[in-house]
């Protein structure tokens, strides 16, 4: 019975193919047909040339002597070339002077000069097809007349006949081949082979896992190269898709209206995009100095939907409705933003204790050690958990799409899933994933684990950082990992690593509502009291030991060392909004860095001139922007980062497309914008030449380099990162449904 079943299957199969590939072979044979007139025709073409110049000089010699006789000899003897039929010489009045005696009377010196306008310029004649040329016969740069080739075309016909014939012949081969071994594959096991297909399936990391049999033996040598073709297919769609569609918001709605049937998407992210903050008695709403939220905020007023976040104002609870929600933005609210509240003592457990004393410096390779605490750890779970049910409330179907942010909900996938089995969770980890010997530090690592798994997608800034993650999973977890399709399978649940280079939005909100660049640095300086002529760095970072604001301080002072004629006429400006002040080691580094540039200002600065002018306050986006405006030099040096989004923000900045990026090598970023000038910030001799290059960089290279980055920006914005993590998505949710049709028909 299953012979018989596997028999029937071949027939299905073969009778289709066998009838393509007969209707294969009569198109085939047509481009073949053409492409060898194409070939004979360029090979003809050629010799023309070839024979013409050849006879140029001695016709030049002979023409103002005008003896028909040798002039005929002459001609006759090309002709000896058995292919070339005739040649004949026409006048400037064209008219055909002299020809050799096979010339065809049926060609004119007119009509062959508008032949050869077509193409191919071939002419039918009773004896066959032949090839006609007419080339130029020049003395001193003026043309005297023209030679007129006519080659025998009829060697074509002979050659085409026969090219049928092969092709035909390999058709018919081809067919018997094909047909043989998938009669003989069928045969080897009808239940194994379907097996096979959905283990393939399965380990492509599309598909959830229907039949956990394993791939029979005879498939395996299938396998690998299966998938492997389906990722180079996926990777060439993504680049289909990226030089098809110009990412913007209206992108965004349409993908979710087409391909996710109009899904509402759930984000959640500890940080709020909007606080409101009582400030002199009045209620007043800023957004944060967050990457996440320049990143995400974009995406959520393209997409709706809802955000659920914790509400750190003092004014939050005054203005969220019985539900705890709240629309926003306030002046023109297009989403939900659903606030989580927290005690003193959970914030501290969850958010200042495991996350920033535990994860944060776990994962940067900063030189600060990571402080794991049992009591911590247990209101992280708490807080967590918190969130889930705050999903599940505000998830209006069994299967949401849940974009789950950051290292603060490492197991918010994992309980999500549990809840809901049918959501599409896609998490992205917006700091870098350490090697598996520096995660082996956390003592709850394996709970850390599971909990991401429970993701369908799992998203990081760059390919290095997927890489240390499945190197992670493989040390700690019994699971199977696919290298070739970057998938993770662990008790049913398919996990699906990818890069998602996360940007910012494009185009920038303040486009064609800002005053120009030299007028905008005009007051700039004015406002800080320097002179029009002071040279201006811009660095923007919140107060972290990650980002290098230290090494940075340095950088500059030694850039004067080695460059005394810049004091006083050098000022660099350091935007560094205060983060986690309650930490014990923020509080250290912020004094550290005071006292940095305190000690740099006491030795260099003159005529009341400060060399580094540091604002560690909060500064909303429109005044940020306007520093990287006004700036000659732009200075990101971060010792560890996952992308660093302030450097994308100082290049959409600039539509002047002047001004200098002075970058780490160890941010995302750097990968992206090669033409910034790429700086290892421990090196501190060649932080500061970079510095002094960029001050003084002749502005065509500026312009030829920041025209370049900004295109990049440009064309892999915030709503491509948006794009390609929810298109992957819907293929997911698509592929599920066919995993679920072939688990119901067999």
């Amino acid at each position: 019975m299953r012979g018989f079943r596997s028999l029937k299957l071949s027939l299905r199969f073969v009778v289709p193919l066998v009838v393509a590939l007969g209707l294969l072979a009569f198109a085939v044979v047509p481009l073949v047909d053409n492409l060898t007139l194409r070939w004979s025709v360029r090979d003809m073409d050629v010799r023309s040339q070839l024979i013409t110049s050849t006879l140029q000089e001695p016709l030049l010699e002979l023409l103002p002597q005008g003896n028909r006789q040798k002039i005929t000899t002459l001609l006759q003897r090309a002709t000896q070339d058995e292919r070339l039929l005739a040649v004949g010489f026409c006048n400037q009045e064209q008219k055909l002077v002299y020809r050799t005696p096979a010339f065809p009377a049926e060609i004119s010196c007119r009509s062959a000069s508008d032949e050869t306008q077509k193409s191919p310029h071939l002419i039918t004649l009773p004896q066959g097809p032949v090839h006609v040329s007419v080339n130029a016969i020049e003395q001193n740069g003026t043309q005297i007349g023209s030679l007129v080739l006519v080659h025998d075309m009829s060697y074509m016909v002979r050659r085409s006949a026969d090219t049928r014939e092969y092709v035909i012949i390999l058709f018919v081969v081809l067919g018997v081949v094909v047909s043989l071994i998938t009669v003989f594959v069928a045969h080897l096991s009808w239940q194994g082979w379907m097996n096979g297909v959905r283990a393939m399936l399965h380990g492509e990391g599309i598909l959830k896992p229907f039949a956990r049999q394993a791939v029979d033996s005879e498939l395996q040598p299938l396998v690998g190269d299966l998938k492997t073709l389906m990722r180079s297919i996926e990777a060439e769609r993504r680049l289909a898709d990226d030089s098809t569609i110009t990412w913007s918001p209206d992108t965004l709605r349409t993908l979710l209206h087409k391909q996710l049937t109009g899904e509402r998407v759930i984000v959640v992210s500890n940080r709020e995009p909007y606080i409101h903050s009582r400030v002199d008695g009045e209620i007043r709403v800023h957004r944060p100095a967050s990457g996440l939220v320049t990143a995400v905020e974009p995406v959520m007023r393209a997409c709706s939907g809802t955000w659920i976040a914790h509400g750190s104002g003092n004014a939050d609870r005054e203005t969220v409705d019985a539900n705890d929600r709240v629309m926003v933005p306030p002046n023109k609210p297009e989403y939900n933003l659903r606030r989580i509240w927290m005690t003193t003592e959970e914030e501290k457990g969850y958010y200042y204790g495991f996350a920033n004393e535990g994860l944060w410096p776990l994962c940067h390779i900063a030189h600060v050690r990571p402080v794991f605490r049992t009591g911590d750890w247990e209101q992280y779970v708490k807080i967590n958990q918190r969130f889930a049910d705050a999903v599940i409330t505000e998830a209006d179907s069994d299967n949401p799409v849940v974009l789950v942010q950051d290292y603060h909900f490492a197991l918010l996938p994992g309980m999500i899933r549990t809840a809901l089995p049918k959501a599409t969770i896609i998490t992205f980890w917006h700091i870098p994933w350490p090697n598996p010997e520096s995660f082996g530090i956390c003592p709850w690592r394996w709970e850390l684990l599971k909990g991401m798994l429970g993701s369908t997608i799992l998203g990081f800034h760059t390919p290095y950082h997927c890489k240390n993650f499945l190197e992670t999973v493989d040390r700690y977890l019994e699971t199977r990992i696919e290298h070739e399709s970057s998938t993770v399978s662990r008790r049913g649940q398919l996990t699906m690593v990818e890069s998602y280079p996360i940007s910012i939005q494009w185009p920038p909100p303040w486009l064609g509502t800002v005053p120009p660049v030299e007028q905008t640095r005009k007051e700039i300086l004015s406002a800080l009291g320097l002179p029009p002529d002071h040279l201006l760095g811009i660095g923007v970072d919140r107060m972290d030991y990650t980002k290098g604001i230290p090494e940075r301080f340095t950088a500059v002072e030694r850039m004067l060392e080695l460059h005394p004629e810049l004091v006083g006429r050098f000022s660099f400006i350091q935007i560094a909004a205060p983060s986690r002040s309650a930490l014990e080691e923020y509080q250290a580094f912020e004094g550290r860095v005071h006292a940095l540039a305190e000690r740099i200002n006491t030795r260099f600065s003159s005529n009341g001139h400060p060399t580094i002018i540091l604002k560690a306050e909060h500064h909303e986006a429109e005044e940020v922007n306007r520093y990287f405006r006004a700036a000659q030099v732009c200075m990101v040096t971060s010792l560890h980062d996952g992308m660093n989004l302030v450097a994308k923000e100082f290049v959409a900045a600039r539509d002047d497309e002047r001004g200098v990026l002075v970058l780490s090598q160890f941010t995302g970023a750097a990968s992206e914008l090669y033409e910034a000038l790429i700086v290892n910030p421990y090196h501190v001799e060649q932080t500061a030449e970079a510095l002094y290059q960029g001050l003084f960089m002749p502005e065509y290279e500026q312009q030829e380099r920041m025209r370049s980055m900004r295109a990049q920006v440009r064309d892999f914005n915030v709503y491509r990162w948006a794009g390609r993590m929810l298109l992957d998505a819907a293929r997911v949710r698509q592929r599920e449904k066919l995993a679920m049709r072939i688990a119901q028909n067999y």
